[in-house]
């Protein structure tokens, strides 16, 4: 069962990332398209009306899918000058509690974009240009902020196994 888990959580923090990245493609790639109209004008091309709108709804959602990539293999920028002069346990007892920390930053993070969202959709608010519903991006970024949570939980009882055992982590990744 507890391998069962890992393996969804993982790939539920892979797909996440790979949809991140097709969106960060498609922002690239209307970026470009974009500019090349601007630059062809006299061609009768133009710029993609509210590209900038686009981008932001496109980085918007990435930055949140790639969180719970980051989160399941410990990417997050650590500091281990002086950590890595201490015991396993007391690496261990770090890492359970910065996963705790994330965990809780996850939760706050996902709570308050969701009443965010709420806020959006009541109020009607739309982009200038393009006037699109500003709920739907952050209602896009609630898919990895949630997924974010998820990880997050996971990671905190992989913390809490690997304290209580002094193995590694199921995906092979040694716990100090």
């Amino acid at each position: 069962m507890f391998d069962r888990i890992d393996r969804l959580m993982r790939l539920l923090a892979a797909l996440l990332a790979i949809v991140g990245g097709l969106a960060l493609i498609v922002v690239i790639l209307s970026t470009v398209a974009s500019v090349s109209g601007r630059a062809l004008l006299w061609a009768g091309l133009g710029p993609i009306r509210g590209d900038f709108e686009l981008v932001e709804l496109g980085t918007g959602f990435a930055v949140f899918a790639f969180l719970p990539w980051v989160q399941i293999n410990r990417q997050h920028a650590a500091v281990e000058i002086l950590t890595m002069h201490l015991g396993a346990t007391a690496n261990r007892v770090i890492d359970m509690v910065s996963d705790l920390l994330m965990l809780t930053i996850a939760v706050l993070l996902t709570w308050k974009h969701w009443e965010g969202t709420l806020d959006k959709l009541a109020y009607g608010e739309t982009t200038f240009i393009i006037q699109y519903p500003i709920w739907w991006a952050y209602a896009s970024g609630l898919v990895g902020a949630i997924g974010f949570v998820l990880v997050s939980a996971w990671c905190v009882i992989l913390s809490a196994r690997a304290l209580m055992s002094g193995r590694s982590w199921p995906n092979g990744e040694t716990v100090h």
